[in-house]
């Protein structure tokens, strides 16, 4: 995303202005319906509201100015609460403004047939309908999301990714996804509609990062369950005290009956209104910072598993590794001089633009002085890659050279008459064992065929991974690398990185049964694709982070899209995943436990002059009844404004096992949150004192 919106400063004017309105504009009993626990404080205030214009009309059950002062701050609760949910939204809509910022109605080049030179009709993009085939040249706006049939060019998709640098799109393979709404920067491309009108990938965003319209979490909906039970039971609780006031006073012959007043304030400071309050914040936070990551939930049940994930699938090439391997040595076979491997492999990699391939020809440059040759006067057919042979080559007059895996190469070399060498075999073991990758060299003159040795391609790990790795293992997070490599080449690479697991040669199929082996035993699985074979695998992953590069099959199976298509951004999901929880955990903990400090603050007040050993419960010495009430009902409010801020921005994220964490957050929430409404509503009181208000 763009500097400017991506990430919103959390008290930015420009947020906390529509905040401040849209936080009025909840106040109304269909918007509080949803939630549970504070439309009890907004039906407390509603009655206290009518007791206090009863009280104005001369019907009192307390004086008017404490009915008004504890009415106002029953409105202020339920106003703070409305403006945390409001400015969590805020930061939300305004990522998506910016993406609709590049949302437009252009003109689109529809042609007659799928082909470049087909016959061109203008239209707007807007009437463009999924099957439509479109041309699109240098400069002009991409007008829906699609597949590139034909053509090669680069593409400035900054409007959605934030990146400036171009990307290729080309035709096949996994690069043949284009978005609507990005930019042709050269060439062009004939393109097939993939998506109708208000279904594209850019209104899905647009969709997705509105917080208004995100969907309660299966967790978030079991604690409100939970919340609202535990409400219930402290609303019947609190119902029965006013009985039971009258009968005291009736039985004792001393005291007053404790007021509606001060029994809606009772319950209002007893059930958990801080957690009620920051719920809906919390959740609606979550998805922001994912948007904030470049990454885009399709909903907050995909936010939610990524905290829950405990098995990680992770790509080798990109992921762990640096992605580009390097040609690093030549190991010749017996009676081969390492001259004539380097020449043979830099001659059947002249044509080879792969990295690997580049790499080749400039280690045999470097180390032996060889100079690319003159392409014409070689005569060569070259022979490019295919996953059927699994190797590529060049034809020469009377002479053929072929590279590539070391089994491909054994049955080429035995099919022509030829041997391959145990000393081979053995060089190609060792190579694997070190975690690199062996390309075997052979040349066919006339109709025997041999081996002239191995080329040692290596892929470097990535810096800092293996740490990354073991903060994943003390969460209890297992890792496994995915890679189509041998097994001995999987499994160096997986100890170098520090993996828990590897599945080596990995097919399709192969990915899928794992993902469901893991899913029978319990566990939820996080894996990252962007190739249309992993669409399978994406769709049954609990949470599956499609490249934002790759096709659109695996974009419309993912549950996320990583607008970087940065492979290791799903750790970083993991993290913010797992954030959220702690974050909505550790609030409710604190709201829990601060509720106890107010028992001892209220209800000393209301039933202490029908009980006077009641007053052994004032251990903050609060000055007056009312005064211990206001107090209570103040830092009851209070408490949720100083809070918005550990809500939006998460409790910080430590990757601790989970007892440590519930130690860590017992220690710190729990008894920050009994020690904290002491002191709070103690500093209240005395400004109240202090003012002579009480």
């Amino acid at each position: 995303m763009t500097d400017s919106t991506a990430k919103p400063q959390m008290f930015d004017l420009a947020l906390m202005r529509p905040a401040l309105v849209d936080a009025f504009k909840k106040l109304t009993p269909r918007t509080q319906l949803r939630n549970p626990v504070m439309f009890c404080v907004y039906a407390g205030s509603v009655l206290t509201t009518v007791l206090w214009c009863a009280a104005l009309a001369g019907q009192a059950e307390a004086p008017a100015g404490f009915i008004l002062v504890v009415t106002l701050w029953l409105w202020f609760t339920v106003y703070f609460a409305n403006f945390a949910e409001a400015l969590a939204e805020g930061r939300s809509k305004a990522q998506a403004a910016s993406l609709r910022s590049a949302k437009k109605d252009v003109m689109a080049k529809k042609l007659s047939a799928p082909e470049a030179k087909a016959a061109v009709r203008v239209m707007a993009a807007s009437d463009l309908r999924r099957g439509d085939i479109v041309l699109i040249e240098t400069g002009d706006t991409i007008p829906a999301d699609g597949e590139v049939i034909e053509g090669v060019a680069s593409v400035d998709e900054s409007a959605i990714t934030g990146e400036s640098a171009p990307v290729i799109r080309e035709s096949g393979g996994d690069f043949s996804s284009v978005t609507g709404g990005t930019r042709l920067l050269s060439d062009w491309l004939v393109v097939r509609v993939t998506a109708n009108p208000g279904e594209a990938f850019l209104d899905r965003m647009i969709a997705m990062v509105e917080g208004a319209k995100r969907q309660k979490t299966p967790n978030e909906i079991a604690l409100t369950i939970l919340l609202v039970a535990l409400s219930v039971v402290l609303l019947l609780a609190t119902a029965t005290l006013l009985p039971f006031s009258m009968f005291a006073v009736q039985a004792a012959g001393a005291g007053y009956v404790v007021t509606i007043t001060a029994l809606v304030a009772l319950l209002v400071c007893l059930i958990p209104t801080t957690i009620g309050g920051l719920l809906s914040a919390i959740g609606v936070a979550g998805m922001s910072r994912m948007m904030q990551a470049n990454v885009i939930a399709t909903s907050g049940r995909a936010v939610e598993a990524a905290g829950d994930v405990d098995v990680l699938l992770l790509d080798k090439t990109g992921t762990i590794t640096l992605g580009n391997r390097q040609a690093s040595a030549f190991v010749s076979a017996p009676g081969v001089s390492e001259t004539t491997l380097a020449d043979a492999a830099q001659l059947s990699s002249l044509a080879d633009e792969t990295p690997e391939g580049r790499s080749i020809v400039v280690l045999a440059k470097q180390r032996f002085d060889l100079r690319q040759r003159d392409m014409a006067s070689l005569e060569a057919t070259f022979l490019a890659f295919s996953a059927q042979s699994r190797m590529s080559g060049v034809d020469l007059p009377g002479r053929e050279i072929r590279k590539g895996a070391a089994d491909a190469v054994k049955q080429y070399v035995e099919t022509h008459g030829g041997r391959f060498p145990a000393e081979v075999s053995e060089a190609v073991s060792a190579i694997a064992r070190r975690g690199s990758t062996p390309l075997v060299v052979a040349e066919k003159h006339g109709a025997a065929a041999q081996v002239l040795g191995v080329i040692e391609l290596k892929d470097v790990v990535k810096g800092g991974i293996r740490e990354r790795f073991a903060e994943l293992r003390q969460m209890g997070i297992k890792t496994i690398m995915v890679t189509g490599d041998n097994r001995l080449t999987a499994a160096a690479i997986a100890a170098e990185a520090g993996v828990d697991d590897f599945l080596a040669e990995a097919t399709p199929e192969a990915k899928l049964a794992t993902i469901r082996a893991h899913q029978a035993a319990g566990r939820l699985v996080a894996m990252t694709g962007d190739g249309t074979n992993d669409a399978p695998a994406l769709a049954q992953a609990d949470v599956a982070v499609a490249m934002n590069t790759g096709t659109q099959a695996a974009r419309e199976a993912g549950n996320m899209v990583d607008l970087d298509s940065n492979p290791t951004k799903l750790i970083e999901i993991v993290e913010i995943g797992k954030q959220m929880l702690m974050t909505r955990g550790s609030l409710t903990t604190f709201s829990i436990a601060n509720d106890v400090a107010k028992y001892f603050a209220v209800i000393p007040a209301a039933f202490a002059a029908t009980y006077p050993q009641l007053n052994a419960l004032n251990v903050m010495h609060l000055a007056t009844p009312a005064s211990a009430i206001l107090s209570a009902v103040i830092f009851n409010a209070l408490i949720i404004v100083l809070l918005i801020p550990l809500a939006l921005k998460g409790v910080r994220y430590r990757p601790l096992g989970a007892a440590r964490l519930l130690r860590r957050n017992l220690l710190v929430y729990g008894l920050g949150g009994l020690v904290v409404p002491f002191i709070g509503i103690k500093l209240v009181d005395l400004v109240l004192v202090g003012l002579g208000w009480v």
